[in-house]
């Protein structure tokens, strides 16, 4: 049974997802929180698999939420929502610690399987959003002053920490390929490259896919196409 805390500051629209995902055999919703502050608490307080969180609340936003979820170092995993087709949220949500990003005109079936992937630890970006998200991080990181963009000690021991081969999956990652896609590529069984995905995951000491791809760009392993 995946958990669910649901955030958003519309009591409407809150009761709306409550609705779709309690009609979901698999699905349980332990909790609602109307702002960031209330969702940080609640999220310690009931430990759910997935918080559905909204990013426009007053107070405490839901970036900064996300943020301080992630921060705490709990098992909850965050799938953002908004109502805004907005870059820099979504850079920003990814950025905090989000393991997806999702338009809150995305069809109940989408979000569904996102609330189940996410829940599963895969990421999930809306579609309209990924090729535009990847095109800004990787914009603003060209456009930094020069010298301002070296490793930090800490990023060269993780750099220094992979294989070349693991080297090569995570450039594959950044890419956007799939397990299957990169398998294909590097003449790898799909299994090996579950593998190696793991272990570059917990060398560069990420969470999923989507901070791995933050990471390749920031280091240099993957660049603008």
């Amino acid at each position: 049974m995946t958990t669910v805390l649901i955030v958003d500051d519309q009591t409407l629209q809150r009761l709306g997802f409550r609705m779709l995902l309690e009609a979901q055999p698999d699905m349980s919703v332990v909790g609602e929180a109307a702002q960031g502050q209330e969702a940080v608490r609640l999220t310690a307080q009931l430990r759910p698999d997935v918080v559905l969180m909204d990013v426009r609340m007053p107070g405490v936003n839901g970036i900064e939420a996300t943020r301080r979820i992630v921060e705490s170092g709990g098992r909850s995993r965050v799938l953002v929502l908004t109502t805004f087709d907005l870059d820099e949220y979504a850079y920003e949500a990814l950025r905090a610690g989000a393991t997806g990003f999702f338009l809150k005109d995305a069809r109940p079936e989408e979000l569904v399987v996102g609330i189940r992937a996410v829940a599963a630890g895969d990421c999930v970006i809306s579609p309209s959003l990924t090729r535009r998200l990847i095109d800004t991080f990787t914009t603003s990181r060209s456009q930094r002053p020069p010298g301002s963009a070296a490793l930090s000690p800490e990023q060269q021991h993780q750099l220094a920490g992979l294989t070349a081969r693991e080297g090569e999956v995570l450039a594959a990652v950044a890419a956007g390929w799939s397990n299957a896609e990169i398998a294909t590529h590097l003449h790898l069984a799909e299994s090996t490259v579950k593998s190696h995905v793991s272990r570059i995951l917990g060398k560069i000491e990420v969470r999923d896919r989507v901070q791995a791809v933050i990471f390749a760009y920031d280091v240099g392993l993957a660049r603008p196409q």
